[in-house]
């Protein structure tokens, strides 16, 4: 949503802008659609003010972590109000496609640094220049992505290579122990 020249030429967002949009909630056959108020705020330390003001309104927040930096210097202050107004939040690893990317070490840093019980809900499928999709852990479904990453096409866990199959059985292992650390009905299963 940047839409300032300088943020487009620095990449960075300087000022907050809101939008919609709308869900339709489809995979419990359920067609409940969800109306989303979308609000970007700045990540650089220079605009701690507005992202304070946008956490007062929110009733949940996602924190973008970039997948080859990973936790900045910023992230501990926008975590650190995230708290203060009681935002729960989910954090997105971005940048997957960039050289370095890493979003295993990132989930370390995001439970050892910012102390996050984080779990990785999707396992990306390749990284770098060979980041063609991810194999999301609920659905059990991968999702390619075709030319631009806009469009995707939905395969099979069972038409991907042993390594990737070997990483969603990892991972789903890693999500299935997660959650029953809280809910004794998982913990049962």
């Amino acid at each position: 949503m940047d839409f300032m020249e300088l943020e487009r030429e620095k990449g960075i967002t300087i000022q907050s802008a809101a939008t919609h949009c709308k869900w339709n909630k489809t995979y419990d056959n359920d067609n409940n659609e969800f109306h989303i108020n979308v609000i970007d705020t700045p990540g650089h330390v220079d605009f701690t003010i507005e992202v304070e003001r946008a956490l007062r309104v929110l009733d949940g927040a996602i924190l973008i972590i970039c997948g080859v930096a990973g936790i900045q210097a910023q992230t501990y202050t926008v975590t650190r109000q995230m708290t203060r107004y009681n935002v729960p939040r989910i954090c997105f690893i971005n940048k997957l496609d960039r050289g370095g990317a890493n979003p295993y070490k990132i989930i370390d840093q995001i439970r050892n640094k910012i102390k996050f019980n984080a779990i990785l809900m999707q396992v990306p499928i390749g990284l770098e220049d060979h980041h063609k999709g991810v194999v999301d852990l609920v659905t059990d479904n991968c999702y390619i992505f075709e030319g631009d990453g806009i469009k995707y096409n939905i395969e099979s866990i069972d038409n991907q290579k042993d390594e990737i199959k070997s990483l969603y059985k990892e991972y789903k292992h890693k999500l299935i122990e997660s959650l029953a650390e809280v809910d004794d009905e998982i913990a049962e299963y």
